[in-house]
């Protein structure tokens, strides 16, 4: 009787326990999935773990909140946590390069922004030859030369004007006549395209003197003199402008000189003729090489060089590098003060 009763127990005893075991695998894969999902922010520390390995369940969400308070306040005292225990030569050493590294990323950052745009906020100067600076000309003289000035803003439109002047010279056919000599003026707006590469393609609109030639017969003097037509001009342009200062312009265009498609007794390339003095109608002739006269259109090209004064209107960069030079130098001065005490 006494045996059987033992091998009951026995048999009870173990099915208990095959049902503890059970019960337990699944709490444990259920604890498992559950602690996954928890970031490493979470987890509760070493010290909250009790003598049989088990997380105190009134401990965890302190441990959570200590976490989250620890990643709040990481960045502020990250700088005190690395100089513990260092000599000050050391944390000055941790400070510097710190301070340089951050530097180095706000350059970066400068640079980038300004290679996005090379165009805005640039004031040039120019110098140049032909239709912009500011006219061009009969075959032989071609070419007028002047200087100007431009302002591009930062939409990338951009307000110039010129003046300039035309030498004067001597006739190709007849040496003994002269060729006169003047000056004329022309202001626009241009619109340039592609800001972040250093080619720029541009068009442009101007009114000012476009065209000039010289009358066929001279005065009394042996000078033909200058006849010079104002009127409206449009121009492609390819320009080279980085951050630095140099600046190169090619233009091509057409101009239109309204002057020039007038009636022959309001067009300034026409005049009156010998005949017309004993003739009841008036009449008319060329007064330069063309019969027709001066052409209304025309196709003009010219070459601008100039300096886009990166001082004046300075970018992220510059404007960072002025800021580090004056704390060097501010730095040297008290230096020498203390050396000096």
């Amino acid at each position: 009787m006494f045996k059987k009763f033992c091998l009951m127990l026995i048999v009870a005893m173990l099915c208990t326990g095959t049902a503890f075991a059970k019960k337990g695998g699944k709490a444990s894969s259920k604890a498992s999935a559950k602690a996954a999902k928890t970031t490493t922010a979470t987890a509760p520390a070493q010290d909250e773990f009790d003598e049989s390995g088990f997380v105190d369940a009134d401990s965890a969400p302190a441990a959570a909140a200590s976490a989250a308070d620890d990643d709040d306040d990481d960045d502020d005292d990250s700088a005190e946590l690395q100089t513990d225990g260092m000599t000050e030569a050391q944390k000055q050493e941790i400070i510097s390069r710190k301070k340089f590294e951050e530097e180095q990323r706000l350059d970066e950052y400068a640079n980038s922004e300004r290679r996005r745009d090379w165009l805005k906020d640039r004031l040039i100067l120019e110098i140049g030859l032909g239709s912009r600076m500011p006219f061009m000309g009969e075959t032989g003289m071609g070419m007028g030369f002047g200087f100007g000035a431009e302002y591009i803003t930062r939409w990338h439109i951009g307000a110039f004007a010129s003046f300039g002047f035309l030498p004067k010279g001597t006739d190709n056919d007849f040496e003994d006549w002269s060729l006169e000599g003047g000056t004329g003026y022309k202001f626009g707006l241009n619109y340039y395209l592609f800001p972040k590469n250093p080619m720029h393609l541009g068009i442009s609109a101007s009114y000012g003197t476009v065209y000039f030639d010289h009358d066929i017969i001279p005065d009394d003097d042996g000078i033909r003199s200058l006849i010079s037509v104002n009127g409206f001009q449009f121009d492609l342009l390819i320009a080279y402008m980085t951050n630095e200062w140099y600046y190169l312009q090619f233009s091509v265009g057409m101009y239109y000189a309204p002057d020039l498609g007038k009636k022959p007794e309001s067009n300034p390339s026409y005049r009156e003729s010998e005949d017309s003095r004993t003739e009841q109608q008036k009449s008319y002739v060329s007064r330069v090489e063309n019969k027709d006269g001066m052409s209304k259109t025309g196709i003009v090209f010219g070459v601008t060089i100039g300096y886009a004064f990166p001082e004046f209107f300075p970018d992220d960069t510059e404007k960072r590098r002025r800021e580090r030079e004056k704390a060097r130098n501010r730095a040297a001065h008290e230096a020498d003060d203390d050396d000096e005490e």
